[in-house]
């Protein structure tokens, strides 16, 4: 067992010995972040990181504990390299004796049955911070497994201290529902502050690669429906997922091929095409490098082994940009002042949409839309040929995040003023 996390019974108990010896008045304030859904995609795994930059860079009194679904594959070693004093536990003492429970960005309220629990049971406050939310029986649902904003779902934000929701559309539907937390505004993804870094890693690759700092731009793929049955023990296959895939991945790539094509051509900057999701590998392949032109594919690199996030963010921070669509390159991308166009679709229900509240919205093309699909490569090579302007508009985007995200935190900080 990993020893931060699944703690021994000595020293949970230890722990939980020198919380109930230390009042509220006389200790930092403790919070429980639940958050690390999954590590098969690297924006699963860089919420976490940086919800704990954001905490402590903007509220560095408060003891953090981290709360997990999975640190498995590596993702532990990695938090711990950058928070090496984070304690990250699945232990419901250490849990329980926290002050504030703290749900960490994802695709909805992902841990909504340890939130009700919490409720219900601990009876200590908490807030969810930088969630999509879609009505319930809204079509994208089907593949998050989840109802949506159901009643049950209304009365667990209307017991919450703060609702921040990562998108305009989400913010609409829960005001629209009637929800009466006290705070519900837009709060910003917590991956945009993810800070992780794996500088020797990401130089060896590109050395290998022969890919320059500034000279390429990143590309990712996606079909409609991740295929994890390809690499989940116990994930069934799903036909009609799979039918969807089929009968899009032409139509959803076709604008990515002719983008990298574009830019091969009229500059000097070469390609990486590499994954969000551990799925992508076999997709870049297959739907973008294999059927490039003879004369573009010398300069197009495929990454054919999935990464973690601290060695892909610091491949993203060297790159002129990224375009694809996926979502949270992106928002780390972005967070760090790198430009980045998203492709959407319906699948991915309205986070995509956080592209227009962060005033990005012309890097932002509904893949649904056929009038948009012919806009993509001219973007794309649009942001190639003039990088200044490009990264002058990334870092607008990623002033008003930071403004937003300080804004978040301060809010969660006067829970315990």
């Amino acid at each position: 067992m990993q020893r931060r996390t699944f703690l021994s019974a000595a020293a949970a108990s230890a722990v939980v010995a020198a919380v109930r010896a230390a009042t509220p008045a006389t200790r930092p304030p403790r919070i429980v972040l639940r958050s690390s859904w999954q590590t098969v995609n690297i924006g699963d795994i860089g919420h976490t990181p940086g919800v704990l930059a954001l905490l402590e860079k903007y509220f560095p009194a408060a003891e953090v504990i981290l709360w997990p679904s999975t640190v498995a594959d590596g993702v532990e070693a990695m938090l711990l390299r950058r928070f090496p004093k984070l304690v990250i536990t699945q232990d419901r003492k250490i849990i329980n004796a926290c002050d504030f429970l703290l749900h960490g960005s994802g695709p909805y309220l992902t841990a909504w049955r340890d939130v009700a629990d919490w409720k219900t049971n601990v009876r200590k406050p908490y807030g969810v911070y930088g969630i999509t939310m879609a009505a319930a029986g809204d079509p994208g649902l089907k593949i998050m497994r989840n109802n949506g904003l159901d009643a049950a779902t209304r009365e667990l934000l209307n017991g919450a201290r703060f609702v921040f929701l990562r998108d305009s559309v989400s913010l609409g539907v829960v005001k629209a529902a009637g929800v009466t937390s006290p705070v519900i505004e837009f709060g910003p993804d917590g991956a945009f502050a993810a800070d992780v870094r794996d500088d020797p890693t990401a130089t060896a690759f590109l050395r290998a690669h022969g890919l320059a700092d500034g000279k390429f731009l990143c590309c990712i793929p996606n079909l409609r429906n991740a295929p994890y049955w390809r690499i989940k023990p116990g994930y069934a296959f799903d036909e009609a997922k799979h039918r969807r895939n089929v009968e899009m991945q032409e139509h959803d790539h076709a604008p990515l091929r002719a983008a990298i094509i574009a830019v091969v051509r009229a500059t000097d900057l070469n390609i990486l095409v590499c994954p969000e999701d551990s799925t992508q590998m076999a997709t870049g392949k297959e739907l973008l490098v294999d059927p490039l032109p003879a004369d573009v594919k010398p300069r197009v690199v495929w990454r054919e082994k999935f990464w973690l996030t601290d060695e892909a963010l610091s491949i993203y921070t060297r790159s002129a940009g990224l375009f694809g669509s996926e979502m949270h390159s992106p928002i780390m991308c972005v967070g760090n002042g790198i430009p980045a166009i998203v492709c959407r679709f319906a699948e991915q229900t309205s986070k995509g949409f956080m592209w227009r509240d962060i005033g990005l919205g012309d890097w932002l093309f509904d893949l649904d839309d056929a009038a948009q699909l012919k806009r993509v490569a001219p973007a794309v090579l649009a942001m190639a040929q003039d990088p200044a302007a490009a990264k002058a508009r990334a870092a607008r985007a990623r002033a008003f995040v930071a403004q937003r995200q300080r804004a978040t935190i301060a809010i969660l900080a006067r829970q315990f003023a």
